[in-house]
């Protein structure tokens, strides 16, 4: 039987840990919001500054969750409905502006929906399973049943679990720790 231990939901200008608000902000536009959560929230991470706007959003989730300690046995499976889309949009325009003859590679790199997850692996040292999925809906049963997979198969000790969606200003993040 699976656990859920920690939630952390971040919309209009909020993150909410396990009921509990722990930022506000009055920003509207979600660039902003990341930066002012950011300070606010005290992260050392100087990265954070070059990532897209959907690994900033699922970043600010998973560090509430994550804090400090060893996460190495922690597995990701996260999902969203638009992908990458938002940053997708991005790298287009990078290419039909005039006075660019070539794209972006900086934005080019976040034009994958599992590049975020790669941010958090990397900056908590995690060694195991990740996956994003693109669905219709969040689909809490079929994220459940995966990583319950997971935790039982011994490939982790724990997975953080996410619904990540962020196109144009129009965000939502709901991520969750579960545990046998």
């Amino acid at each position: 039987m699976i656990t859920k231990t920690d939630i952390c939901t971040i919309e209009n200008s909020k993150i909410i840990v396990n009921n509990e608000i722990v930022f506000e902000s009055q920003c509207e536009i979600f660039s902003d919001f990341a930066k002012e959560a950011y300070k606010s929230l005290q992260l050392n991470y100087p990265k954070f500054h070059k990532m897209d706007n959907l690994s900033k959003l699922a970043f600010l989730a998973a560090e509430k969750i994550l804090k400090e300690g060893d996460q190495s046995r922690t597995a990701l499976v996260f999902a969203n409905k638009s992908s990458s889309l938002d940053t997708d949009y991005k790298y287009q325009e990078s290419i039909n502006t005039p006075d660019h003859y070539f794209p972006s590679p900086a934005v080019f790199v976040y034009t994958l929906p599992n590049i975020c997850l790669g941010e958090i692996s990397i900056k908590h040292s995690m060694q195991t399973e990740n996956v994003f999925f693109v669905l219709d809906e969040f689909d809490e049963n079929f994220i459940n049943t995966y990583s319950e997979q997971l935790l039982h198969s011994g490939k982790a000790d724990k997975v953080l679990c996410g619904w990540v969606e962020l196109y144009r200003e129009s965000y939502m993040a709901f991520v969750y720790l579960l545990t046998l």
